[in-house]
């Protein structure tokens, strides 16, 4: 007990793994809410457009000296005003113009950076640095968090009807048009929030991991959001842990052992998981044999 509580309390002796557990969690529990949309409505790419299309944003941000979360969002919400006017105004298809905006955008962040003389490690909007975590920073990302987990969790079920049938949704008035602006407004925000704890290379796993071992160990859209963030939040918080204790990047633990999670699910899951599909099928025949015994001893007279 002794040891265990020493693993656990001694990191918290510094303010800076105060300020990274905090921003960890938050920062997961937003990407888990928002991460069972994405997966559902099958925008996991359009997820990693918005990450990698606000780089620009933050080192022009940077230059002229305003908060990097307008930079951030601004350029967010340019890439999704591309993408959809490309992909509506011409024969590309929707895939085709992520990959072009998103690639052109994240392009131009790096010759940026490149170009960019700065005290501050630019580089670390790419991989994160949840361990520089200041309190203007913490205060940011506890403000932005609630913002979007607030706005998700009032019109969930309006979101969750988009998903499931966006003509039904349409038919009884609501502007499937609206809510998809929105949604994406919620993704650049989230994206901002998980920045400081990830990177932008590393904020897509996180948008998409959650969501999709939810699915597989859930049959119902309520528990997929509570599985969602509660897996997220136990990934940051193991990964923050790990990271410490061992040295290493956090960013990258928290994503590893998010998807050491989503293995487990991918082969344990009761329902959908692999195992547990082959023991459903192994079981089935042994059902209907017994099912076939008892009714032809029911019609022996």
């Amino acid at each position: 007990m002794d040891l265990l509580r020493e693993l656990l309390l001694a990191p918290l002796e510094f303010g800076f793994m105060q300020n990274a557990l905090l921003v960890s969690v938050v920062a997961a529990a937003v990407c888990g809410l928002l991460s069972c949309w994405l997966v559902l409505m099958g925008w996991s790419l359009m997820g990693e457009a918005v990450a990698h299309s606000i780089l620009p944003g933050i080192v022009l941000a940077y230059l002229f000296g305003v908060p990097m979360a307008v930079g951030a969002f601004v350029f967010g919400m340019l890439a999704v005003a591309l993408i959809g006017g490309i992909s509506t105004s011409s024969t590309v298809k929707h895939d085709t113009a992520i990959g072009v905006v998103f690639t052109s955008l994240f392009a131009l962040g790096l010759v940026l950076i490149s170009r960019t003389p700065s005290e501050t490690h630019l580089q670390h909007i790419l991989f994160g640095n949840v361990l520089g975590t200041s309190r203007t920073d913490l205060i940011q990302v506890l403000c932005l968090g609630a913002l979007t987990a607030a706005v998700l969790l009032i019109k969930r079920r309006d979101f969750t009807l988009l998903a499931f049938d966006r003509t039904f949704a349409h038919t009884i008035g609501l502007s499937a048009t609206g809510l998809s602006a929105v949604l994406l407004m919620l993704l650049a925000l989230t994206t901002v929030t998980a920045l400081q704890t990830l990177g932008i290379i590393l904020v897509v796993a996180m948008l998409v991991i959650p969501g999709a071992t939810a699915m597989l160990l859930t049959r119902t859209f309520g528990r997929m959001l509570i599985v969602a963030s509660a897996s997220a939040v136990l990934s940051a918080l193991v990964g923050v842990y790990l990271s410490y204790w061992g040295d290493v990047a956090t960013g990258g633990t928290i994503v590893l052992v998010q998807s050491a999670q989503f293995a487990m699910a991918y082969l344990f899951a009761p329902r959908k998981g692999v195992l547990g599909r082959l023991a459903h099928r192994r079981r089935r025949p042994v059902a209907h044999r017994l099912d076939q015994s008892a009714a032809t001893i029911e019609r022996i007279p």
